[in-house]
């Protein structure tokens, strides 16, 4: 199964659980709940090296369990729910922010107090006009980490090129002052000081140019 998929069916699943649990019996124990998912969260990221997944399982139970905990739609906590499809954009793969918007809106829908009325409508809806952008967010975040980490791929050949190429010139300037018997040694010491200064001008262009883009 791809991890995109996974993810979503997962966070589909959390979704569902978040919106059964303030039904439930366990609902009174809610802060108890919250504080040892944050202990499991804790431990998770201190000693078992947890990826983001379980950042964002978390995250997206506390938040819509404590939404409808709290009234729903008309819940003062509603706007965490923008933040949360962001997040998940950010954390996971973008396309995950598909499925759990799909799925948040359903079940908000599924779950809507009659008495809310048409205006308690209006903020379910509107995460369903966020997902595009919540999808963008996650793209360009995405592409951006991908060319930061072929800049630092190529920086690192960078320095190891130049680091070769500086000992080389170094061993050729050592040995030539080691034998030296005259112009001829003289001649090689000064060609490789100038190809060395090159190779660190270059370098320093190269940076200058990177910094500006």
């Amino acid at each position: 199964m791809p991890k995109e998929l996974s993810h979503g069916v997962i966070l589909v699943i959390v979704v569902a659980l978040a919106f059964l649990f303030p039904q439930s019996a366990l609902s009174q124990y809610d802060l108890q709940i919250y504080a040892l998912l944050f202990i499991t969260l804790f431990i998770g990221k201190r000693f078992l090296a947890a990826g983001k997944l379980l950042d964002s399982v978390i995250f997206t139970f506390v938040i819509l369990s404590l939404i409808n905990s709290t009234g729903g739609p008309l819940s003062p906590y509603f706007f965490l729910a923008y933040f949360l499809l962001f997040s998940i954009s950010l954390l996971l793969e973008p396309v995950v922010s598909i499925p759990l918007t799909i799925a948040t809106v359903t079940f908000f829908v599924i779950f809507f107090p009659e008495r809310s009325g048409l205006q308690g409508m209006l903020p379910i809806f509107s995460l369903a006009f966020l997902m595009p952008f919540s999808l963008f967010m996650g793209r360009e975040y995405e592409r951006n980490m991908v060319l930061k980490n072929k800049n630092a791929a190529l920086q690192k050949d960078t320095f190891l090129f130049l680091s070769l190429m500086v000992k080389n010139h170094i061993k050729t300037i050592k040995k030539a002052v080691e034998n030296f018997m005259g112009d001829h040694d003289l001649h090689e010491i000064q060609k490789a000081t100038t190809e060395m200064e090159k190779l660190i001008e270059k370098f320093e262009k190269d940076e200058n140019v990177k910094e500006k883009e």
